[in-house]
């Protein structure tokens, strides 16, 4: 319930900050000027930004397991996977959330969690990690998706990957409205979007896509560091999430050089867009906290 009326409070929070400074900047005037409603604009550029993130939030489980061929564990076939489900329903009992599903598939060293809902949610680790970690290190890295849930990192994530898109569409069709009206000054011909504004919009979303995309990847990168910190919780002690990352990032576990915590920080260009922190930088804010 709570996160049905945090979407709907974000709906309603992005119309009205759109609204007010489309008026206080005369936009709305402008737009009105030039044959475009405000109102239908906001409506068109809510739907379309929040249309795709939240239908891939409800397919988000079904697609999981048909991209990964993940198996759901409905009846554990061996000791690997009783274990598995034990450990997810111990640490889902310890956040408070419904019993996920639970599945395994083949490939490299990963987890992830996934859902529409913290009670409709599924968590799906990787034969690799099985294979490739001891009990320890997978039960931490299982603690790190059941934080995942618990946070509500999947609708948060949905919501603000809403708000950018809705605000990318908006400004978009707005600079590009206002960049038709300059070139077409003057120009008697009939009234409405040119060549101009169907140019400078779809130069306007890819730019204001690649500024959306960096602060998109900040927020999660954000919640890793949140699900690790989890993990550490769920387990009683940071040591068995520092061992994981460690391993993942073929590292020796414990304390890190300051030299490489700060190499994590200065990721260049490509960290902007990346949705995980450096291991390095992940294990370093675990030792310190």
């Amino acid at each position: 319930m709570k996160r049905i009326a945090l979407f709907v409070l974000t709906n309603l929070a992005v119309m009205l900050v759109l609204s007010i400074t489309a008026r206080l900047l005369g936009v709305d005037r402008f737009l009105t000027a030039n044959g475009l409603n405000l109102g239908a604009l906001l409506g068109f550029s809510l739907i379309m930004g929040f249309g795709g993130s939240i239908i891939s939030l409800l397919m988000s489980k079904s697609m999981a397991k048909w991209s990964t061929g993940a198996v759901v564990i409905n009846q554990p076939r061996n000791a690997d996977e009783a274990w598995i489900v034990n450990t997810v329903q111990k640490f889902a009992d310890k956040a408070g959330i419904a019993m996920p599903e639970v599945a395994i598939y083949d490939g490299e060293p990963n987890a992830f969690a996934t859902g529409a809902s913290k009670n409709a949610s599924l968590v799906a680790v990787s034969t690799g990690l099985l294979h490739g970690m001891t009990h320890e290190e997978v039960e931490a890295v299982i603690g790190h998706e059941v934080a995942h849930i618990a946070n509500g990192d999947m609708v948060t994530m949905t919501l603000i990957q809403g708000v950018m898109n809705t605000f990318v569409v908006f400004l978009s069709r707005v600079v590009g409205y206002a960049v038709d009206s300059f070139l077409r000054k003057g120009d008697e011909r009939e009234s409405g979007p040119g060549i101009g504004y169907m140019v400078t919009s779809f130069v306007m979303e890819i730019v204001l896509g690649f500024l959306a995309g960096i602060i998109v990847a900040w927020f999660s990168r954000q919640r890793e560091f949140r699900a690790d910190a989890g993990a550490a919780w769920l387990m009683g002690r940071k040591q068995p999430m520092i061992n994981a990352l460690a391993r993942l990032g073929g590292l020796e576990p414990g304390a890190l050089p300051q030299s490489m915590a700060a190499m994590g920080i200065a990721g260049g260009l490509g960290k902007l867009f990346s949705t995980h922190p450096p291991l390095e930088e992940r294990i370093a804010r675990l030792q310190q906290s």
